[in-house]
């Protein structure tokens, strides 16, 4: 595994994404053992969709740290997710985590997937 590289995040996770990520970590009694896994996956109706959630790491994974996370990313995955920027916005109309992809040559209506 990986040494933590904590020079280069590939992405940016806002203060409100953090808190909230850490609040779901505290309620759900998730191990600290366990790294926040950012990827992606086929489907969605653009073509791919985000994979957020906590895992172990794995052989491949690009590890970093930020804030108290520990991030965990499949280096194949790297080429979509660079630059990504996640937020946690609580308002009327929407609730949940934003993702603001540079890399996103299209996205789809909800945010939750795009085409590269």
């Amino acid at each position: 595994m990986n040494d933590l590289e904590t020079e280069t995040l590939p992405l940016t996770l806002s203060d409100s994404a953090v808190g909230q990520l850490k609040r779901i970590r505290e309620e759900q009694q998730i191990p600290e053992d366990l790294g926040l896994r950012v990827g992606v996956k086929g489907g969605g109706c653009s073509g791919f969709s985000y994979v957020l959630g906590f895992d172990q790491g794995q052989e491949d994974d690009m590890r970093f740290s930020t804030q108290g996370l520990e991030i965990l990313m499949n280096k194949a995955h790297a080429l979509y997710l660079i630059g990504i920027q996640i937020d946690w916005v609580d308002g009327l109309n929407n609730r949940g985590f934003t993702f603001t992809n540079p890399n996103a040559k299209s996205t789809c209506g909800c945010g939750t997937s795009f085409s590269a």
